[in-house]
């Protein structure tokens, strides 16, 4: 595993990092370049700055979080034949790039839809589905990880601001702007994304649709999924 840890850093701190994965992943045939780009923690200043501006409080588990690493990027590739390919990427935005979606990191193109105009009152929560976020003032998002284009894994809050950190859960917003619930705290996603290896994307596996053809035939060969840490 290639890695640069910044001063201090130990072997300690990048397995409660990583769950351990990285043995996983490394003995996995046809795995290779198992790397973790290594961030220094944020200094609570930082994540209380972000709070104030922001109007928001962060979670427990994200508080602790950016405290042992401003951020997260882990990646791993496959080899075939002679030809390296990148695969899997695992990404949580660093607290500066922990941003307000916004219409412009939704949509660029001109005379574009508004997200109030993507608002639709009718899809309310159900009994076995939780109410879905909103685009408007009634609920603040910001984006954790950009999955490669694919969609947007999203910290949000669902009462508006001021927002308080028993209301953040994380959710999945699709290519096509749809939402797909993931988990009820941030600690719960990252095992998730653990688990899922970062493979192309694999949130899809939590929406209707399931993951695509092709992304299901990416997979490193002869590896199984592990289940819990």
């Amino acid at each position: 595993m290639e890695e640069t840890p910044p001063p201090g850093c130990s072997k300690p701190h990048l397995e409660k990092l990583t769950l351990g994965i990285t043995r996983i992943l490394e003995s996995s045939p046809g795995v290779t370049d198992v790397t973790i780009i290594e961030k220094p923690p944020a200094e609570r200043h930082m994540i209380s700055s972000w709070e104030q501006k922001n109007n928001c409080t962060l979670p427990e588990d994200v508080k602790n979080f950016y405290l042992m690493t401003n951020g997260f990027h882990m990646t791993w590739s496959v080899k075939l034949d002679e030809h390296t390919i990148p695969l899997g990427s695992m990404v949580i935005n660093s607290i500066s790039k922990l941003t307000q979606l916004n219409q412009s990191s939704v949509y660029s193109l001109p005379n574009a839809p508004t997200l109030a105009d993507l608002e639709d009152d009718a899809l309310e929560a159900s009994e076995n589905q939780p109410e879905k976020p909103h685009f408007d003032s009634r609920s603040v998002i910001f984006e954790l990880d950009p999955c490669d284009g694919n969609g947007k894994v999203c910290l949000v809050y669902k009462r508006g601001k001021p927002a308080l950190a028993q209301d953040a859960e994380i959710w999945f917003l699709d290519r096509a702007l749809y939402w797909h619930f993931l988990t009820d705290t941030f600690t719960a996603y990252y095992r998730l994304l653990i688990t899922h290896l970062g493979l192309p994307q694999w949130q899809y596996a939590f929406t209707s649709y399931g993951i695509s053809p092709q992304a299901k035939t990416k997979g490193p060969g002869g590896h199984s999924m592990p289940g819990s840490f």
